[in-house]
């Protein structure tokens, strides 16, 4: 079977004033970090996982994964991706308490899959992510001892990505490079410069937060959430070089940023090491934005910010986003309708 996933507002729950995650109104500065809060950044995805597996193993039975078309082992292979988030969450607690450092503790989730299906592919999005945050926050990881830990979770989580992505019918390894979305020490970076991270963990916690509706933590970690993407919903999958993107209501909420129709915007996508701005323009109702096609060059899980800066992408010219879209290359999309659009 093939599925893509949007990560679209309908993810997008409200943050409670309770959760360590605060949404970002305005221009902030980047947050100074080290082994503690990186190390509590990770235990806060880890327990999002954790919780994610076990209300899906709760809720759907091995019979309906295979009615749903994952044919056994599937399910128990689902069961051992369970069991490696909840020894991450485990190894990650004690290893904060045993520098002395708090960590975090699980909050209360709301995940938007309705069937195995949903579930399936909602998994291939949160693995991929957390691949993609590994990967960025480990250039920043002072401790060798932490950065070897967190390398071997990293391989971890991307075997998980592969197996969800192929139980899916999507290729296991749709790109010669995974994204990183990490910290970096200076305040900016140029566009399509190799070996560079996405500017701060701001946009991973972007992410998280869609997902997150309540609790409390005895840590507050110093990132914000940016304001959520919605692309609008299309029976067509993406393909590079080809498919049109609309982000629904973007040009409206932009207006909070001082930014009016005169205003240049680029949504920038984000894969592998590419950092790839396309200037959007406004839709003729006055709120949306849209590109007429992706750029060339990008595939599998791919990440889109809305940017004021075509070079600099920082938080202080972020707008709004990440929003996800699963591209395939140019000519390779299923030629069915899009199930979620049809």
């Amino acid at each position: 079977m093939r599925f893509a996933l949007t990560l679209a507002a309908s993810l997008a729950l409200s943050v409670v004033q309770a959760s360590p995650i605060v949404k970002r109104t305005g221009p902030v500065t980047t947050p100074k970090v080290n082994d503690g809060i990186i190390l509590n950044y990770a235990l806060t995805l880890e327990y999002l996982e954790r919780k994610f597996y076990m209300d899906g193993l709760a809720n759907y039975s091995q019979a309906e994964f295979v009615a749903a078309g994952f044919e056994d082992p599937f399910y128990a292979n689902l069961n051992e991706i369970y069991a490696d988030e909840k020894t991450h969450v485990s190894f990650l607690s004690t290893a904060l308490k045993a520098a002395n450092i708090t960590p975090t503790v699980e909050l209360e989730y709301t995940f938007p899959a309705t069937d195995p299906l949903s579930f399936v592919t909602l998994s291939s999005v949160l693995e991929g992510v957390g691949v993609s945050a590994y990967l960025g926050a480990a250039a920043s990881i002072m401790n060798k001892d932490y950065l070897t830990a967190a390398g071997s979770i990293l391989t971890v989580e991307a075997r998980h990505t592969s197996y969800i992505r192929a139980s899916l019918g999507e290729s296991p390894f749709p790109f010669p490079f995974d994204t990183p979305l990490g910290f970096v020490c200076s305040t900016t970076f140029e566009a399509k410069v190799p070996l560079l991270t996405m500017h701060s963990q701001n946009k991973v916690f972007s992410l998280a937060a869609a997902f997150i509706t309540g609790g409390s933590s005895p840590v507050t970690l110093p990132f914000m959430a940016f304001p959520s993407l919605t692309l609008q919903c299309t029976q067509y999958y993406y393909e590079a070089d080809r498919s049109s993107v609309t982000f629904s209501g973007a040009f409206k909420a932009a207006q909070k940023f001082s930014v009016d129709k005169n205003t240049p915007i680029y949504a920038v996508f984000f894969s592998g090491l590419d950092k790839l701005p396309v200037r959007v323009r406004i839709t003729q109702g006055n709120s949306d934005y849209k590109i007429d096609r992706l750029p060339a060059g990008i595939a599998g899980q791919v990440y889109v910010v809305l940017s004021k800066s075509m070079t600099k992408f920082n938080d202080e010219n972020i707008i709004a986003g990440p929003a996800i879209l699963e591209v395939y290359p140019k000519g390779g999309a299923p030629s069915a309708p899009h199930p979620k659009c049809s």
